[in-house]
């Protein structure tokens, strides 16, 4: 049975379903020949250990006790009163991760799975500066990070499997918000751009400010990986973004409530003329990500009703490939690109495709 250690970084949505998926798969690992031992979990507050992480792990127990008690908001160090696990303060917590590294490296080695939305190690490191990034792909075999761009898509493979059979990907077109997908396809029956977003904010789709999904700058980080992963060696500064509100209604100058109340409907005619002129040239309009050469932008686009982004309706993902071999017909990669489950199971994937890393 090969042995995979496991440090769980982050203990949100993503983090929790990431450890219940653990514990269900459990029986299909086994058959696999793999066994995923979590030897350690860490929130924004502390980093709770196995006391021996070499022959000791968290039992399924302890696994779904810390899955209750962060979903009821209560913090880690509660669990650690029996004695079979150590805590440590988010201060410590680097430095203990990476002594733990050190002694797992020389037995069976050691994944960290970050699912956070900390910023406290480096902020974003996947769209932080160029030189941060070329230190965390310098050992690509070691690196995976499919769930960062479509959650649960193979959008990272696909492109790597291009790339590395000598194809040439010269255009890449993509939905990559849920929360945007279903926006934009909401406005071509006619519906009030405010009404959509706030029906899109009851359904869950949008984050608490929906501004942090219109500001495009999600799309814009999703978007600097897939153009980084291309070669291009640019920074976020670099990519042109559309915001869908003025900065006259930013967070600074507006609160939620009174972008929502007052704010929110004087962007409605605006949108309307757009979807009427792009409606009168037989097109939709769909905010994506254009990477194209040295450009890379995002923003709003009139796109062919009949093409795969034009047929997009709902909250899914649609990246369109165009490459050498997808030059008339591009590669289409669609599905749900958002959900803690879909987001978990992307991770959980990414972890077992590394296993041959791993000794027995």
């Amino acid at each position: 049975m090969k042995s995979i250690s496991l440090i769980l970084l982050g203990c949100g949505g993503v983090g929790r379903q990431l450890i219940h998926n653990i514990i269900s798969c459990r029986p299909l690992h086994a058959k696999q020949g793999v066994r995923l031992r979590v030897v350690g979990v860490a929130d924004s507050e502390s980093l709770l250990v196995s006391s021996d992480v070499l022959t000791m792990e968290f039992d399924d127990h302890l696994l779904s006790e810390i899955c209750r008690i962060k979903l009821n908001g209560s913090s880690l160090p509660t669990l650690a009163t029996s004695g079979s696990c150590q805590v440590f303060s988010s201060s410590e917590s680097t430095k203990k991760i990476v002594d733990i590294a050190g002694h797992l490296v020389r037995s069976t080695g050691l994944a960290v799975l970050d699912c956070s939305a900390s910023s406290d190690t480096i902020e974003r490191p996947l769209t932080s500066s160029m030189e941060d990034y070329d230190k965390l792909v310098s050992h690509p075999r070691r690196l995976r990070h499919e769930s960062t761009v479509g959650a649960g898509l193979p959008v990272i493979v696909s492109i790597n499997r291009l790339l590395s059979s000598g194809d040439s990907i010269c255009l890449i077109v993509g939905s990559l918000s849920g929360t945007l997908g279903y926006v934009m396809s909401e406005v071509e029956d006619g519906k009030p751009f405010s009404q959509v977003v706030k029906t899109a904010k009851i359904l869950g789709y949008t984050e608490p400010d929906p501004r942090d999904d219109l500001g495009g700058m999600d799309v814009a980080r999703k978007a600097l990986i897939l153009a980084r992963l291309l070669g291009h060696r640019i920074n976020l500064e670099s990519i042109k973004v559309e915001s869908l509100y003025p900065k006259e209604m930013g967070p600074k100058a507006m609160s939620v409530e009174e972008f929502l109340a007052n704010g929110l409907s004087l962007l409605d005619d605006n949108i309307e003329q757009r979807v009427r002129k792009a409606a009168s040239n037989g097109n939709v309009l769909r905010y994506v990500c254009v990477i194209e050469g040295s450009r890379c932008e995002v923003g709003i686009q009139e796109l062919p009703k009949n093409s795969p982004l034009g047929r997009l309706s709902g909250s899914d993902n649609v990246l369109e490939i165009y490459s050498r071999c997808y030059k008339e017909q591009p590669l289409v990669i669609q599905g749900a690109g958002a959900g803690n489950d879909t987001t978990a199971a992307g991770v959980l994937a990414d972890v077992l495709d590394i296993q041959d890393l791993f000794s027995s």
